[in-house]
Parts: structure tokens; C-alpha cells; sequence
């Protein structure tokens, strides 16, 4: 591809690639204008350079132009811990995360966050949805990491009022400040603010209804894990009678404005409160696949009309091979048995990584397509490699055969982000740097709990060289 980074860093474009994803699938011989930050034309090649005789098109033979992934359940703030899950059993998070996000001072969030950031957009995310983060106070560094990496993310903040030896909390200070966030980002470019609870039973049912409200009335999403571990389901129907969701839907909690995150173990009630209430689910198929979970019914989910989009849960941020998961995943749990050999599709995953992200992430009207007024949120995917070749579905080929480094540029709000996996604006080796100090020192104060071995302590124990 003979276009430079220079020539893509102009205010206003008028691109050619060879093939163009739009909302339908991808087509060819079209051409797309990005100016102010949005997409301001689309079209026939031909007609769009009529309608624009001052631009010059920027030739892109062989190469794709197509939404940005959106990862719709992330932890933006475990990225110095992301090694440290393997092989472990179910609710890492009581073991490894909340000990090691508690003891992260503001640089640890910001330095934490900032890499997290750049591995979504090296990954061809460029929206996240962060799910809140326990490294009480600092959702300022956050913010200010994605806005300096410049990637789109909807920001959550934590309304926990109960804590794990059962005292509550005052819930008026929570409650303003889940007021003060979701005012704060009216005017941010890149910040979207939410309101999340890390699990159904971390919060009471008046905090739960309560934040879930201020969410629907505030156009923000309210984000919480639910239905992931048998364990966690165990316990909420020994202390209430009813099953994380079931309970949720009791409380009048459910509704639009609402994305849980797993939904991996439903029964059929739970599976008709998520379509009748237009809640939304983000399915994680690399967790599934990492932390042993159940599977999402996800292809149920698509036929009965349930929302959801694809998230990586912090495991790796790759959309490619996110989309790719999310198809064997479902084939593995269920398509074998029923003989069932497309499990929904190659578009419905690269659909469901896109424009289905942002709509349960509350930003359906702004990101996740490539059409006239919205964000100019895109990649720019090269297609002369040896994967793509011959080419014969498009949709099906990017879901089962293209890689990271097929990525030659990120774009988010019509910013050229990265060229070729790297940052254009700042220095992500120096961070790198950073991280590599910092990280260490955190992970050395931290009271964490593993209980598989690693793979060298595995060897040795089983007395092999490593």
C-alpha cells in the first residue's frame, strides 16, 4: 500500500479502498469522505469525487476500510495482571484483581489504564466499554489515559454499597457521586460516564434500582456481572431465593439502559426477562474460553432478538481474534451437538463486534458503522496478504482468517490513531518502560492469591527441565 501517514493525517479525506464495509456488507468501487471527525460522504467512487472536486482520493488498492471493533465489557485497570489468571479456577477477581486494583496508586491506574488502551487499538478496538474499576478515587486517570492513547471509551464507575462482610454503606454520598459522574463527560469527545455495579450481590436491592434508575434517566448504561460462575448463582438463591438475573428482574432493574456482562449460565425465565425488558449482554467468549465458564447462548440470543455485543473481559484485545472466538464458541457449546455448521454466520459476529457493541454500550447512534454523520471511528485493513487470498466471503474471511497485523491504521473520531500497530502522537516504547517498572513493584505489594502454578513452576514440580 503506497499511502503514507502523512497523507492520512489531513483534517478532511476522501478514501478509495478497494472494498468498503457498510452496514449491508462490504461493496466495491465506493468511496468515503471523513471531515470534522464524522463521515460526511459515502458512495460510488465516481460520485463522491463530483460531489467533492477539491479533494484528491487517496487510492487504497487492496485494502478494506471498515468500522472499528468495540469491546463491550472490558477492565481497563488489570492490564499489569492479565498473565496472572491463567489456569486459575472461577471469580479470579476475589484472588487476583480486587487485591491487585487496590493497592494501584493514581500513576498505577493511569500507567495501568494507558497500556490497556493501546493494546485495544493495536487490537483494532477503537471504543471500550470499561466496566469500573476497585482503585477507589482514580477514574480521573482513567479518562485522561484514553483520551492521551485517543481511544473511545464509556467509563464506569462503582456503586458497591454492601461490602464482603456484609456492612452497608450510606448510600446518599454513593449516590452523588453516581450523579456527579454522570455529569462530568457532557462536553468529552472521547468519555462516555456509566454506572456499574461489580456483582448483584455486592449492592442492596434500593442501590441496585437506584442506579439503574439515575442510568435510564440519564441516557447512560448501568453495567453489571451477572450469571457468570455457578458459585455466584448458588449464593444469591441461598440469600434471596432467586438467581442473579431473576433478581434483577424482580427489582424492576432490567431494561435498555442495562448491559450485563457474561449471562453465561440462563435458564429459560432468565432468558425471556433479557428479551422482554430489552437488556442487553456482553458476550465474552475468550473468558468463556480462559476461566472455564459456561458459554453465552448467543445464537439464541440473535434469534429472539436479545441485544448483545462482543467483549474480551480484559483477556486480550484483538478484534479479530475476538470475532473468531465468539463463532467457535458457540459451534463448540452448541453447534456440534445440533449439527448446526454456520452458527449464525460470519456477519452476525463481525455485525455484533461492531454496530451490535455500540448499541449496548448506549453509543448506537454515534459509533460502530460506516454511514453519514456518524463518528469516523475505522481501520484501514490491508488484503494482499496470503490469508485473504483467494478471496470468496469477505465477512466470513475476516472473522475466520484475518489478523492484528493486517491493521495498517486506527482512526478514531477521524484522528489517525496508530500506522502499522504504533502510536503517530506519542512515544508507546517509553510507556512500555514505564510499565515495566511500575508494574513489577505493584504486583510484588499486592495480596494476591494463585493457586495454579505457572508453567515453570509446573515443569519443575513434575521434575522437567524448563
Amino acid at each position: 500500500m503506497s499511502v503514507t501517514a502523512q497523507e492520512l493525517s489531513g483534517e478532511t479525506l476522501l478514501l478509495a479502498p478497494e472494498q468498503l464495509m457498510l452496514p449491508d456488507g462490504p461493496v466495491g468501487g465506493h468511496a468515503v469522505v471523513v471531515s470534522a471527525g464524522t463521515f460526511m460522504d459515502i458512495g460510488p467512487l465516481d460520485e463522491v469525487r463530483a460531489r467533492h472536486p477539491s479533494l484528491t482520493p487517496l487510492m487504497l488498492p487492496r485494502a478494506l476500510v471498515m468500522p472499528g471493533f468495540i469491546d463491550a465489557h472490558h477492565h481497563l485497570t488489570q492490564s499489569f495482571g492479565k498473565a496472572l489468571a491463567f489456569g486459575e479456577p472461577s471469580e479470579i477477581f476475589r484472588r487476583i484483581w480486587v487485591p491487585m486494583e487496590a493497592c494501584l496508586d493514581e500513576e498505577g491506574v493511569h500507567l495501568a489504564a494507558r497500556l490497556a488502551a493501546l493494546e485495544a487499538l493495536r487490537g483494532g478496538f477503537t471504543t471500550v466499554v470499561d466496566a469500573g474499576t476497585r482503585s477507589v478515587g482514580h477514574l480521573d486517570a482513567i479518562a485522561s489515559a484514553c483520551r492521551e492513547a485517543g481511544l473511545r471509551c464509556v467509563l464506569g464507575a462503582i456503586c458497591n454499597d454492601k461490602a464482603g462482610d456484609g456492612e452497608i454503606a450510606e448510600p446518599a454520598p454513593i449516590l452523588a457521586a453516581a450523579r456527579q459522574h454522570l455529569s462530568r463527560f457532557e462536553h468529552d469527545g472521547l468519555i462516555r460516564p456509566s454506572l456499574a455495579v461489580s456483582i448483584p450481590e455486592t449492592a442492596t436491592d434500593g442501590m441496585l434500582r437506584a442506579v439503574s434508575s439515575l442510568c435510564a434517566e440519564a441516557g447512560a448504561i448501568f453495567q453489571t456481572h451477572a450469571n457468570e460462575h455457578l458459585v455466584a448463582v448458588e449464593r444469591s438463591l441461598v440469600a434471596t431465593g432467586r438467581r442473579p438475573i431473576q433478581l434483577l428482574h424482580h427489582l424492576g432493574v432490567l431494561g435498555r439502559q442495562v448491559l450485563l456482562a457474561h449471562a453465561t449460565l440462563l435458564t429459560p425465565d432468565e432468558i425471556a426477562a433479557l428479551r422482554d425488558t430489552g437488556t442487553a449482554i456482553a458476550y465474552n467468549p475468550v473468558a468463556t474460553q480462559w476461566k472455564g465458564n459456561a458459554t453465552a447462548p448467543a445464537e439464541l440470543m440473535a434469534t429472539l432478538g436479545i441485544r448483545f455485543g462482543l467483549g474480551t473481559d480484559g483477556t486480550r484485545s484483538d478484534g479479530f481474534r475476538l470475532t473468531d472466538a465468539a463463532e467457535a464458541t458457540q459451534r463448540l457449546a452448541f453447534g456440534l451437538a445440533s449439527g448446526d455448521f454456520s452458527t449464525g454466520g460470519g456477519w452476525l459476529w463481525l455485525d455484533r463486534a461492531t454496530a451490535g457493541s455500540a448499541d449496548v454500550s448506549g453509543l448506537g447512534e454515534i459509533t460502530g458503522r460506516i454511514a453519514p454523520g456518524f463518528a469516523a471511528d475505522f481501520l484501514i485493513v490491508d488484503l494482499d496478504v496470503p490469508e485473504m487470498l483467494p478471496s470468496w466471503d469477505l465477512t466470513w474471511e475476516l472473522v475466520r482468517l484475518a489478523n492484528r497485523d493486517q491493521i495498517v491504521a486506527s482512526f478514531v473520531a477521524g484522528r489517525l490513531r496508530l500506522w502499522r500497530g504504533w502510536p503517530v502522537d506519542w512515544d508507546a516504547r517509553a510507556l512500555m518502560e514505564l510499565v515495566r517498572e511500575r508494574a513489577a513493584t505493584a504486583i510484588a505489594h499486592a495480596p494476591i492469591q494463585r493457586i495454579h502454578p505457572t508453567a515453570t513452576e509446573h515443569r519443575a514440580r513434575a521434575g522437567r527441565r524448563p
